[in-house]
């Protein structure tokens, strides 16, 4: 396996670890182990950053282009319509 495909399965595993961990939040009531989950995340998102920016100096991942500001206005202008009932 080449390094390139082990970074990718690395930020696909830990985008699955944050996807659960925001799953699991909100429903959790206990607030010690509430807090333990944050902070599991919290360093869950570190690590994910670290990989990313591994990643793109390696030129394995090129993030995608920013938004132009046509783009922009058009999104803002579908989120603050009013809402039908």
């Amino acid at each position: 396996m080449n390094e390139k495909t082990m970074v990718s399965d690395a930020l696909v595993g830990v985008n699955g670890e944050l996807k659960t961990f925001g799953d699991i939040i909100p429903q959790t009531e206990n607030k010690e182990l509430k807090q333990c989950l944050k902070q599991m995340r919290s360093q869950c998102e570190m690590s994910q950053e670290k990989l990313y920016q591994a990643a793109r100096e390696k030129h394995y991942y090129v993030p995608a282009a920013k938004a132009t500001r046509e783009e922009i206005e058009h999104v803002k202008s579908i989120l603050t319509q009013p809402r039908m009932s």
